[in-house]
């Protein structure tokens, strides 16, 4: 039996917004999402792409007959509000079920329905059946770095009005390798700061972490929401976000790349960022404290 633990909402709209060339939730394998309540409460609302719990005769839940549940990565399981492991009711219940086949730990949302709608309400729908085609096309967010302040995303997502509105953005941190780095505005007037640098191993980025991380902090100090783009996604912002973690929060250069891995696990800042985090990691810490020769960075 498959362990069951807790998941908060980031963890499951980090999980929601994975893209390699298309959304990831059009893969067989990636996601089972379930939703535990009652029929009537899910055909009202639901968190985009989960499937209604079914019972059988005597009250027991059942196992999706289209799905490999053993070789599912993620199960996420939720009802109305459960909140804790050892509160019983439709979504424990459930999650007992799948545990009973999964080969990886079954997560129970942690608020349930009510909480993630609540922080995400761009991510509720009445849409119950999707073809392959539109599961590819679905429209993908920044991953959530920190709760409702921070996100990391691509070039794309940053010119999107409908994101920045949804995941209400006020400041954005973005590489270019044409602009001079300067604060200005963009569309509805939000601040961004650009950095010129290429994704290069020999671009130099440790010269703009002091800078990124005062831009950042100033605005999540106040509660704005600040959103870092690169081209991709995946190198220079990761490498960005990276830096800002380990001043924010004094993580070691380890915790804060492990940390990243868990919310978006395809970033990859290049060798020679990582080389300069070592050296921030110096500068934050007063010591190198992580070997990035370790098969973790590679």
């Amino acid at each position: 039996m498959a362990e069951i633990i807790m998941c908060e909402p980031l963890e499951l709209y980090n999980l929601l917004n994975q893209r390699n060339c298309v959304s990831r939730l059009a893969e067989i394998n990636y996601l089972c999402l379930i939703d535990a309540r009652e029929a009537q409460d899910y055909r009202i609302g639901h968190i985009i792409t989960a499937k209604n719990a079914k019972m059988d005769s005597e009250g027991s839940f059942l196992l999706p007959e289209a799905m490999e549940v053993d070789s599912m990565h993620h199960v996420v399981v939720y009802d109305g509000n459960t909140c804790c492991l050892e509160q019983q009711g439709r979504a424990a219940e459930c999650a007992r079920a799948f545990a009973e086949a999964s080969l990886y730990p079954v997560k129970l949302l942690s608020g349930g329905f009510q909480r993630f709608s609540a922080l995400y309400t761009f991510l509720s729908t009445e849409k119950i059946i999707y073809t392959i085609t539109e599961l590819e096309n679905l429209k993908t967010y920044p991953v959530e770095i920190m709760t409702g302040l921070l996100y990391m995303g691509d070039q794309k997502q940053s010119m999107d009005s409908s994101i920045l509105k949804d995941l209400k953005i006020s400041a954005v941190l973005s590489t270019s390798e044409s602009d001079t780095l300067e604060s200005r505005s963009i569309k509805g007037g939000r601040p961004i700061l650009t950095i010129p640098v290429a994704d290069s191993v020999v671009s130099d980025l440790y010269s703009s972490f002091e800078k990124i991380c005062s831009f950042i902090g100033s605005h999540i100090n106040n509660g704005s929401h600040v959103l870092i783009v690169s081209t991709l996604g995946r190198s220079r912002c990761s490498a960005l976000t990276i830096a800002f973690l380990m001043y924010r929060l004094k993580y070691t250069l380890e915790e804060a790349w492990r940390y990243m891995l868990t919310c978006k696990p395809n970033m990859r800042p290049n060798t020679g960022f990582l080389q300069q985090l070592s050296e921030w990691e110096l500068h934050t810490q007063g010591a190198k404290v992580t070997e990035i020769s370790d098969p973790l960075f590679n």
